[in-house]
Formats: structure tokens, C-alpha cells, sequence
């Protein structure tokens, strides 16, 4: 019996990146595998419909632009003038969700009543703060709710005030209390299923609703996007990378410090792909070092352009203090990258040890002391790399494709609809 789903993925858009490019990632390979209907907020029509799909008989896009375009100027204003950071952005768009669920409804409610869907799936907001209030009409209307992957809210490390603060992320202090959100309670209560994206979020939820959470992280990677082959390393020194905003949480100038010694001497040259406040100081301490050989600011890259400067990379080198997913990491080890990241948050899930080297969390000089030193063994013993590189790369194919995640969540609507025997575990 193919499985009729109804996927609720409010950001869902083929051209972009983050949040909703694993919407429309895992609602695409999804399609492959049952029979999908996609709801979408209207902004994403156009580049779905670019895609090939059908309005109509493929997806639905929901108009819900009368809250959710001021909400955007609002959040957009507030973290660009008023020094709030992505925790208050969250919470203002969980009050504009509300709003495209209940035009959801209004749209399909009857249909789902009617038994038309066998399961309704919200893969998106990825958040666990954004509540659904149509998941208890679900449960009355006897069609299970399953919801995720979710993540985020990875806790700030000890030692990283300073960080937090710069980051503006003021509201995260009272984070918990999302809880009393309305439809909070009632969408773990009738929830059938809550896939969790990282071990946080699990530690976050109720331990009363366990028993319904399947473990499958949320990222994932499309092979045929990150297929090259890495470029032979003919020099004497290694080659790494790093890829993100050039904010404080992310660690562009932890990374700076900790491999100032080995750019100065030519052991690596460090490719830094991205943009963000820390530009300037950045640049500055390049120049103040004397490092401009050795050290490459990009700036800004589209992702499509991404892959052709990685695989000039033998490392990934990403020390990222409070990463919740890390699509980066599994991008570079689907090329081969051998990651060097912080053992915390999302990256710490993805690699293990035969696939790249995790350095422990701690205060920012351990972490400058401990990246420094994980980097000189590899610069020192590079035969390591190429056995690294292939394992890292065995590791993406095996588990962290889209179309592997696709069987996982449909394995998870077996479950919930009782045509498989126990609740089903993909990562031991």
C-alpha cells in the first residue's frame, strides 16, 4: 500500500539554503518513495513550480503573507536595529505560523476528516518552540500527526557569555518559556510521532513523550550535488576551509588564533567562505599577522559555487561553538573533507572517529590550544587524511542522504500506522 501523505513544510524552496532547503529536500525524496502533497507558504510557488511540479496535484501553496510579511519586517527591524538576536526572530515567527496553520485547515481539514490522507507530517519549522495547533484535530479526526525532524535550542557552552552576548541572543535566557505557548502540550500529547534532530532536542523534550521520539538527525545531502572528486594535493602544505557567517558562535577568529603558527610557517593555508560582522577584524588580524599568504577570505559564495573551492581542501575546519545541525559538515565529508570541529552540538552527532577529529568543548583558549594541536598532527602525519577522507565519505552515503532519510521517515509511518512491529532505530 503506497502511504498517502500530506507534508506541512511551511519554508520549502529548492533555491535556498538552511531551513528550507531541508524542507523541500525531504519533501522531495519523500515524493520518490509514497505519495506526497506538499503545503507550502506561497513565497516558494514560483521556485517549485520551476522545479516541475503541479499546483494542484503536486502542492498546495498557502497565502498566509497578511501576518507573515509584517512579522518578517518586524523580526527583520528588531535583530537589525534594536539588538535581539535568532531567538527572538523564532518566537515572533511562531506567532505567524499559528496563522498559516489555521489557513491549513481551513484549505484541508474537510479532506483530512475524510480520511483522503493516511498521515500528516510537518517537517517544518524545524524548531521544537513552534507549537502546532492542528495536530490535535488530527488525532480527532483519527489521521496520525507526525512532526520533525526538530532541533535546536543546544545550549551555550560554559565560558561563552561574551558570545551570547554579542550575539544579542537575549531572549535565549528565558527560552524555556515556549513551553507555555498555546498548542505546546497538545502537540506532543497527540502527536503519533516526534522525529528528533539531535540529542539536545531529546534532552529538551518531556521524558513522558519518549516513547513517540525516533532519533534521525535533520541533515542530509543530494549526491549529485556533491559528487566532485577532491583535487590532488601536489604541495608540501595542507589546504582547509572554513564555511559560514562570520559570527562569534561559529569561530572564525578561534580558528585564526589556534592555526595562526602553522599559516605563518606554510604547514596549511586556510580558505575562509563566507560574510558577516566579523569581516573587518578578521581582514585586520590577517594583515596585523602577517598572513595574507596563507590566509584566503572569500567572502560571500553561492552555494552552488561552494563545492568547486572545497574540494581544493583536504580539511574542514570548523569550530563552531553552538552548531544545531552542521549541513556543512555532511557537505565537506561527502567530498572527502576530513572535519576538524568542536565535540558539541549538531557536528559532534555527524562524525565520528574514524572520520574526522572532534576537539572538546571547553573555554576559548583550551579550544584554540586543542584545535592547534589536532591540526599540527595532521599536518604532520597527513598519510591519516586519505583513510579519514574515505570512511567520512562511505559515512554520508550510508546514512546521511536524502533519500536514505526519505526510507527512515517512511519506515517511522509504518510504525504509526501499525503496518511494522516496533518503533524503529537508525543510528546506535
Amino acid at each position: 500500500m503506497t502511504i498517502k501523505a500530506l507534508i506541512i513544510a511551511e519554508a520549502a524552496n529548492p533555491e535556498w539554503v538552511s531551513v528550507p532547503l531541508v524542507g523541500w529536500s525531504l519533501a522531495n525524496a519523500l515524493r520518490k518513495v509514497t505519495h506526497v502533497h506538499l503545503v507550502t507558504q506561497v513565497r516558494n510557488r514560483e521556485a517549485i513550480l520551476k522545479f516541475g511540479l503541479v499546483e494542484g496535484r503536486d502542492f498546495t501553496a498557502i497565502d498566509a503573507e497578511a501576518i507573515a510579511r509584517p512579522m518578517s519586517r518586524l523580526t527583520t527591524a528588531l535583530i537589525g536595529r534594536r539588538g535581539v538576536g535568532w531567538t527572538t526572530g523564532t518566537a515572533i515567527f511562531a506567532l505567524s505560523y499559528y496563522y498559516f496553520e489555521w489557513l491549513l485547515w481551513r484549505r484541508f481539514g474537510a479532506a483530512i476528516k475524510r480520511g483522503e490522507y493516511d498521515i500528516v507530517h510537518r517537517v517544518t519549522p524545524l524548531s521544537p518552540t513552534t507549537p502546532s495547533i492542528i495536530a490535535s484535530k488530527c488525532q480527532r479526526a483519527g489521521v496520525p500527526f507526525v512532526v520533525g525532524p526538530l532541533n535546536g535550542g543546544v545550549p551555550w557552552p560554559k565560558g561563552f557569555d561574551t558570545a551570547r552576548r554579542k550575539e544579542r541572543e537575549w531572549l535565549s535566557y528565558v527560552r524555556g518559556a515556549y513551553r507555555l505557548l498555546p498548542g505546546y502540550k497538545s502537540t506532543l500529547k497527540s502527536a503519533a510521532a516526534l522525529l528528533i534532530g539531535s540529542r539536545d532536542t531529546l534532552l529538551q523534550t518531556p521524558a513522558a513523550f519518549h516513547y513517540k521520539c525516533v532519533y534521525i538527525p535533520e541533515n542530509a545531502i543530494d549526491p549529485d550535488k556533491f559528487s566532485s572528486g577532491l583535487v590532488a594535493n601536489s604541495g608540501r602544505s595542507l589546504r582547509a576551509c572554513f564555511i559560514g557567517r562570520l559570527v562569534p558562535y561559529k569561530g572564525p577568529d578561534i580558528l585564526l588564533e589556534a592555526l595562526e603558527p602553522l599559516l605563518r610557517e606554510g604547514s596549511i593555508h586556510l580558505d575562509i567562505l563566507g560574510d558577516g560582522p566579523m569581516m573587518p577584524a578578521l581582514r585586520d588580524f590577517i594583515a596585523t599577522k602577517g598572513l595574507t599568504a596563507s590566509v584566503t577570505l572569500h567572502g560571500w559564495v553561492d552555494h552552488r559555487g561552494l563545492q568547486d573551492i572545497m574540494v581544493k581542501s583536504q580539511l574542514l575546519t570548523f569550530p563552531s561553538i553552538r552548531e544545531f545541525g552542521g549541513g556543512v559538515v555532511l557537505e565537506a565529508m561527502a567530498l572527502g573533507l576530513v572535519p576538524v570541529i568542536v565535540d558539541y552540538g549538531g557536528p559532534a552527532e555527524l562524525v565520528n572517529s574514524e572520520t574526522g577529529v572532534k576537539v572538546p568543548i571547553g573555554h576559548r583558549n583550551d579550544i584554540i590550544a586543542n584545535f592547534r594541536q589536532a591540526v599540527s598532527e595532521l599536518c604532520r602525519e597527513p598519510q591519516h587524511i586519505p583513510v579519514m577522507s574515505q570512511k567520512a565519505k562511505t559515512r554520508v552515503q550510508a546514512l546521511f542522504t536524502w533519500d536514505v532519510k526519505a526510507a527512515q521517515v517512511v519506515k517511522v509511518y509504518d510504525w504509526v500506522l501499525r503496518t511494522q512491529s516496533g518503533k524503529p532505530s537508525f543510528f546506535q
